[in-house]
């Protein structure tokens, strides 16, 4: 690991009542030196919130920027999740919704962003593609003093994530946003 990668430890308890999923999660993430804390955090949620069996992170991180972040494999090889953060380009998200059943996008950017670069682009089923944002303040809140070892609780439930660690308690919206239909 390079001297300036960081490591996070993130033990969860996730109760997702929009997807009736309970679970506690305990992983590790590598902070990347070019990975600033909301990309880190908006990584951890898009985990929590797509728990399942078979979900895995990118083998190569960040350093293979054609690899999906998140993904669930079918057992026959074929990707049934494809999961990005941030704002992927029209590019990406064509291959990843020709490669994948489902592809979804978790963002702390304004995700207007993603629709302004991909106007003029052709993405294979982009009406399909399920885009959610965090606000800035929200993650940035929880980036403040974030120690190495986090222990979360976290409820989701229509459409609100609250995060609790003791006594202290923040809630955000995740705003789900869809491709606008062509004109």
């Amino acid at each position: 690991m390079n001297a300036s990668t960081t490591l996070y430890r993130f033990r969860l308890d996730v109760s997702d009542i929009d997807r009736g999923v309970y679970e506690t999660l305990d992983f590790r993430l590598a902070k990347h030196p070019s990975e600033n804390l909301q990309y880190l955090l908006t990584r951890v949620f898009a985990f929590a919130l797509n728990t399942q069996e078979g979900l895995e992170f990118s083998p190569a991180g960040l350093s293979d920027p054609d690899a999906p972040t998140l993904f669930v494999k079918h057992p026959n090889g074929r990707m049934s999740l494809w999961i990005e953060i941030g704002n992927p380009s029209p590019r990406k998200l064509h291959k990843a919704s020709k490669a994948s059943a489902a592809v979804k996008v978790y963002t702390y950017k304004d995700p207007e962003q993603i629709f302004r670069e991909s106007r003029n682009e052709e993405i294979h089923r982009a009406e399909e593609i399920e885009i959610f944002s965090f606000k800035s303040n929200f993650l940035d809140d929880l980036a403040k003093d974030l120690p190495k070892d986090v222990r979360w609780n976290l409820v989701f439930n229509e459409g609100v994530l609250t995060v609790s660690a003791g006594d202290k308690s923040l809630s955000g919206e995740v705003k789900k946003s869809e491709f606008p239909k062509e004109a």
